[in-house]
């Protein structure tokens, strides 16, 4: 069955994207992404090399591999993200942005009224903007309004690795918006949460911690390809309804009786 997962009229091949911080070094960030099947890849604009003077991370990403999306991670008002994007594409990064802009420090929240502001001004300029949000349905649906091309919120606070601690809410999301892509984003820490954020019926999932922060990082991106996979498949499929009480595998309904177990019974 054919399951495309396009944004913006871009087909990807993975619904997993993957970013390129926290990891020990640019040697282990490659040998994750490698892992983790991944074609769409974030990087934070403000933490890389642009100018490539000396080794940069950039190095280590093949474009000819690798879809590149560049992050405003780092911002903290919708004016500052707005230089970062621009700054992307002049480089030559992309037109496509991730837009993050951080309202607490603490938590790392976004400031959903400042991506909104971000929205609407880099959409109109052209750019394919995927925002990080909060699971506000409201903000969600007005920035599909302001030309978000992606709505991506969170499922936990950034790098928490608590998992999925809203999943009413992303369901809400879900069932009423249908136009653009889902794509849980923050909060997963292992493979069972990448693949229930996919049973809810989520488009992608991106994460970044929850490889890089893991003991073996290029194993942990191995298994996060594989619970995409099987949460997506198993969202398709559609599980089994639940029941309080249990339910036989072998029902009785229909079996043939053998009179000699009456006599067995006896």
């Amino acid at each position: 069955m054919r399951d495309p997962f396009i944004i913006s009229g871009r087909e990807f091949r993975s619904r997993l994207i993957v970013g390129t911080g926290k990891y020990k070094s640019f040697q282990e960030t490659a040998r994750a992404l490698e892992a983790s099947g991944a074609d769409m890849v974030t990087v934070a604009v403000r933490r890389v090399n642009l100018d490539r003077s000396k080794e940069s991370l950039l190095d280590y990403i093949d474009p000819n591999k690798y879809f590149l999306l560049p992050n405003t991670a780092g911002c903290y008002t919708a004016d500052d993200t707005i230089r970062t994007a621009r700054l992307a594409r002049e480089v030559g990064l992309s037109d496509w942005i991730k837009l993050e802009v951080i309202g607490d420090q603490a938590t790392l929240y976004p400031d959903v009224q400042a991506t909104l502001e971000a929205t609407e001004v880099l959409a109109k300029e052209g750019f394919t903007v995927l925002a990080y949000t909060s699971d506000d349905i409201v903000f969600a649906k007005r920035l599909v309004d302001a030309g978000a091309s992606a709505v991506m919120p969170l499922g936990a606070p950034i790098g928490s690795g608590l998992g999925i601690q809203n999943a009413a809410n992303l369901r809400i999301l879900r069932e009423m918006i249908m136009g653009v892509p889902l794509i849980v984003d923050a909060g997963v820490g292992t493979a069972s949460d990448a693949a229930i954020a996919m049973e809810l019926g989520y488009d992608g999932v991106l994460m970044n911690t929850g490889i890089a922060g893991a003991q073996e990082p290029v194993l942990m991106a191995e298994a996060m390809k594989h619970a995409v996979l099987a949460g997506r498949k198993a969202y398709l499929a559609g599980r089994m309804p639940r029941k309080l009480y249990a339910t036989a595998s072998s029902p009785l309904e229909g079996v043939v009786r053998w009179k000699g177990w009456d006599n067995l019974s006896s």
